[in-house]
């Protein structure tokens, strides 16, 4: 029986993908593992240290093995690693050959060069729909380049933006992800092969020429040295999902804000039944967003985890190795749902103009307070501009009254900016977006 959100029947698609899944299934795992074997075999063949028939026949049996997995699970319990018990299975299936399997390495040789395959396999696929996701807010943001709505900060309007503004300050980040990882895959992308105490010694002469070729058939950088206790590769591609699902989980905020009623900016697509609520038929709540902030969350704890876990004893570490067992894959799935979530989602995101217009008209006109005051600065000076527009303004808030109206009534605004007409202009906030579009342009180019 599945026993987490990651195994469930119910609820694995929600906090994970098939496709990532596949990555970092238990037969991925071990083929990984058997992949490594058979790499080293054939480097070590192209060294001359292991005959190029043995070589052939490891990596031939590597790819035709059926393995025992009941075996193979009982036999990891006992030892502690999965990777003894591998050998004794693959140095069977490998014949006479199979004298030379594991030649020289030691069992996280292979676990750390098989992860690092996996990861690689991972970050295709984030890198992929991370891309995905660009062109979706691209167009997103070219659509409503000119879309007025209230800026918010603090939870309180501000000024007026647009929405392809906020779209563009999302995609902004995207873009920053697409390039951490073409940036991070050198150094995360390194292969392992040390011994025991990562000195080589078992290979002796010849060992650094060895770890090439090794690093060469598996596509993996050569590290400069051994990276047993020095874990900042891997923990850097899990603090790169914390980055990214991070972004997702901010863009997600915002979603559901504009979702809520008394918002009602934004609704997620509309599929028969999705964000149903049991008791309330008029419910539609923002699922996708929801699952891309838990994912947000849950990513961040396995980043912490990380970061502790590079904490590493002496030259092989009592412990700390062991979480990346548990943060790598989850950290993996997290992300692959988040971005799933997030296509969908933003691709058919539904944008309510009208309403964004209507709540621009919430405070009426106090949302364009500052710029009356900077129209009226050259003439009156900034401090004089900013106490008469505040006496404005509190009156409009405590008295009530549209802000144009009452500033109508201010001679010194009057004058200062050139009749009623002028302060009508500058108090419509659609007057008032600053250089938003040229800054989402800027971001699409």
């Amino acid at each position: 029986m599945a026993s987490t959100v990651f195994d469930s029947v119910l609820f694995r698609d929600m906090f994970g993908t098939a496709e990532m899944r596949a990555v970092f299934s238990d037969e991925a795992l071990v083929g990984r593992y058997l992949e490594t074997e058979a790499a080293l075999a054939r480097a070590q063949a192209r060294a001359g240290v292991v005959p190029k028939d043995a070589a052939a026949a490891i990596d031939a049996a590597s790819r035709s093995i059926k393995l025992d997995f009941d075996r193979l699970r009982h036999e990891t319990e006992i030892v502690g690693y999965p990777i003894l018990p591998l050998v004794h299975q693959l140095s069977e299936a490998a014949g006479e050959a199979g004298r030379y399997v594991h030649w020289g390495a030691t069992t996280q040789d292979i676990m750390d060069t098989a992860n690092v395959l996996q990861i690689r396999a991972a970050l295709d696929i984030v890198a992929r729909d991370l891309k995905e996701l660009r062109g979706i807010l691209a167009d997103l943001a070219a659509r409503h380049r000119d879309t007025p709505m209230a800026g918010r900060t603090h939870l309180q309007q501000a000024l007026p933006v647009t929405f392809g503004y906020k779209v563009a300050i999302w995609l902004s980040s995207i873009d920053r992800h697409i390039e951490r990882i073409g940036q991070a895959r050198p150094r995360i992308l390194l292969g392992e092969f040390s011994g025991a105490a990562g000195t080589l010694a078992s290979v002796g002469e010849g060992g650094l020429e060895m770890q090439r070729l090794f690093c060469e058939e598996l596509g993996l950088n050569q590290p400069p040295i051994t990276w047993h206790v020095a874990r900042d590769g891997i923990a850097e591609a899990v603090t790169l999902l914390g980055l990214i699902t991070g972004t997702l989980g901010k863009i997600a905020t915002d979603v559901m804000l504009m979702c809520a009623t008394e918002f009602g900016e934004l609704s997620e697509p509309f599929v028969h039944g999705r964000g149903a609520s049991s008791t309330m038929p008029q419910k539609r709540n923002p699922i996708s967003s929801e699952l891309m902030l838990a994912a947000a969350k849950a990513v961040r704890q396995h980043v912490a985890t990380m970061l502790d876990g590079m904490i590493h004893d002496f030259e092989r570490a009592t412990g700390p190795w062991h979480l990346e067992w548990v943060s790598l894959p989850e950290s993996f799935l997290l992300t692959a749902s988040s971005l799933a979530n997030a296509k969908f989602m933003l691709a058919g995101l539904v944008v309510h103009e009208s309403r964004m217009r209507t709540n621009l008209g919430l405070t009426h006109g106090l949302i364009v307070a500052e710029a009356v005051m900077m129209a009226a600065a050259p003439k009156l000076g900034r401090q004089h501009a900013h106490d008469v527009v505040y006496d404005a303004c509190r009156k409009a808030i405590e008295q009530g009254g549209d802000l144009a109206e009452i500033l109508s009534g201010v001679p010194e605004i009057v004058t200062a900016l050139g009749g009623l007409d002028a302060i009508r202009r500058h108090c419509d906030p659609a007057n008032y977006l600053g250089l938003s579009g040229q800054m989402v342009d800027r971001v699409l180019g």
